[in-house]
């Protein structure tokens, strides 16, 4: 299972909570591209989704 690190303060919106682009439930949380997204969806997501070998 992908494990991400989002201790970075960058990863936390304090402006407030938005829908995850994933469940759709609020979450202060940003992945690495601002888009709101719990760690936990990110993580499955990324886990459902592996990167095709011919794709570098």
């Amino acid at each position: 299972m992908a494990l991400l690190d989002w201790r970075s303060p960058e990863h936390y919106d304090p402006t407030g909570d938005k829908p995850c682009v994933i469940c759709t439930k609020p979450t202060p949380l940003r992945s690495d591209r601002g888009r709101p997204v719990h760690k936990v969806c990110a993580e499955q997501w990324i886990d459902a989704h592996p990167k095709e070998e011919d794709q570098k």
